[in-house]
């Protein structure tokens, strides 16, 4: 059996890389439907061919596929339980809830920090930046030019809170692939990850608040009347649907699993449907006569399945819609064929000598962080998918981060805070390009005021540096949080 010579190693990634860039320029956003997953699975072929020329059998190749598979089931079963609460939280009315108690701190005084503020809060509500985006983002684009905003600026906040949200969010795909690829569970990754970006939206509205505080704004937020007159004209809001999100996070401050936590929350989220929203019951099963058979239905068809509820504002119908389990299934595709890929790619070596030439400019956990993060936005350049700039850099650098006694939330926070983020900042990524279609403003011309994307990776880069919440494994593998210096020699 040979060691690999660095070239054997990168075909595979080139490989992947080229086919990939190729992916998005013939299917653009619908690469996410389908190709990208097969090309990680020839991606994988040819790294076990070139596997295979080094010696290693088939037998090996198969179980690392299998155990790669294996590390990623309780990520995917936590994706399925978030498309059910997702569901029910829209048949109940807590996310249209959360959308309109957001909308309400629109200020023209304060425009930018509160465009992004509601972006944010939209975004953590749906998990989905690019709906958020799609969506109210646009909304929020339209009154801020008849404000007098150069678009740049609020494309900037927008999509800095909607990007904020969408990493912070437990319904969000990149926040649970991020610590399944890492290998610690979502609670402590997204407990974690609060380090590094409260304190990056937190200079961002502070710089949107001096860009607003210079500005001159005379106008009326008109457009956001119908939007509200619309969900509270479908919905019964009121702040007792909170309760239920309240219980979820309450679950989580007491330490409790994931999956119980999240069951709960959609169980309850199921029950406060039957109590506020019979109307949407019997809309969204379509029967009136019934309410037994409508409200078994139309729960059941929230949790596993397409639901949508329709109001007399399109804007808002396309906020108003679900899939439930069965949504979360091309993310569950995708990170199967990466395992897949990832499998190949570690039982051969063959990741582990491209990991190697990095580490060796990695003397010290900061130098760690900033190759990982480095790694990161080069895959959002040249692979042009967020979802990839996750993957393949948390399989590179996983052992590795284990070696040096760093836990797994260090690598998975720093997944998210380089990967996730700076995906919408390169014109031709598949978020960069539908950013900028979906606002009808090009990619450079918001770059410049993604505060929050730009500042992220160096946030998380910074904490490493100065050894600020990087949480060791100790000498049976528990996790101690620690700030001492961290010698150049481990």
């Amino acid at each position: 059996m040979r060691r690999p010579r660095l070239f054997e190693a990168f075909i595979p990634v080139i490989f992947l890389t080229v086919l990939i860039s190729i992916n998005v320029f013939i299917f653009g956003d619908d690469a996410l439907a389908g190709s990208n997953q097969m090309v990680l699975i020839l991606s994988a072929a040819l790294a076990a061919i070139v596997a295979m020329r080094l010696g290693h059998s088939y037998q090996t190749l198969h179980k690392g596929i299998v155990k790669a598979i294996g590390s990623a089931m309780a990520a995917i079963l936590i994706l399925l339980m978030i498309g059910a609460l997702a569901g029910t939280w829209l048949l109940s009315g807590i996310v249209p809830s959360m959308i309109y108690y957001g909308l309400q701190i629109l200020n023209p005084t304060i425009f930018l920090v509160a465009a992004c503020v509601v972006s944010a809060i939209v975004s953590l509500a749906t998990g989905s930046s690019w709906s958020t985006v799609a969506t109210l983002g646009v909304a929020l684009l339209g009154i801020g030019r008849t404000l007098g905003i150069p678009e740049g600026i609020i494309g900037g906040a927008i999509i800095s809170g909607a990007y904020f949200g969408d990493k912070m969010s437990p319904l969000s795909d990149t926040t649970n692939l991020a610590p399944a690829m890492a290998g610690t569970d979502l609670i402590t990754h997204i407990r974690y990850m609060a380090w590094t970006t409260v304190p990056s939206i937190s200079i961002a509205l502070i710089i949107f608040t001096m860009i607003g505080l210079f500005r001159s704004q005379d106008g009326a937020i008109n457009d956001i009347e119908p939007v509200l007159a619309a969900i509270d004209g479908t919905f019964r809001v009121t702040p007792w649907l909170f309760l239920v999100p309240a219980l979820v996070i309450t679950l989580i401050i007491k330490k409790v699993p994931a999956l119980p936590a999240l069951l709960a929350g959609t169980l309850a989220g199921a029950v406060f449907a039957l109590i506020f929203q019979p109307h949407i019951i019997e809309q969204v099963s379509g029967i009136d006569d019934r309410f037994a058979v409508a409200a078994y239905m139309s729960i059941m068809k929230a949790m596993y399945t397409d639901i949508a509820v329709t109001t007399d504002h399109a804007m808002v119908n396309s906020l108003l819609e679900t899939g439930g389990m069965s949504g979360m299934l091309n993310t569950v595709w995708l990170i199967i064929c990466a395992m897949i890929f990832g499998g190949v790619m570690e039982s051969s070596g063959l990741l582990q000598r491209i990991t190697e030439s990095v580490i060796k400019l990695a003397h010290n956990t900061g130098s760690l962080v900033a190759s990982t993060a480095g790694t990161c936005m080069f895959f959002n350049v040249t692979a042009s998918d967020q979802y990839l700039a996750i993957v393949v850099p948390g399989r590179m650098f996983a052992d590795t981060y284990e070696k040096r006694g760093l836990s797994p939330q260090n690598l998975s926070r720093t997944l998210e805070d380089s990967g996730t983020v700076t995906s919408v900042l390169v014109p031709w990524n598949t978020c960069g390009a539908t950013q900028a279609s979906v606002l009808g403003v090009p990619t450079v011309t918001f770059l410049p005021y993604a505060f929050f994307n730009i500042i992220s990776p160096f946030m998380t880069i910074l904490f490493a540096y100065f050894n600020i919440r990087i949480s060791r494994l100790g000498k049976k593998g528990k996790e101690n949080n620690v700030t001492d210096k961290i010698s150049d020699k481990e």
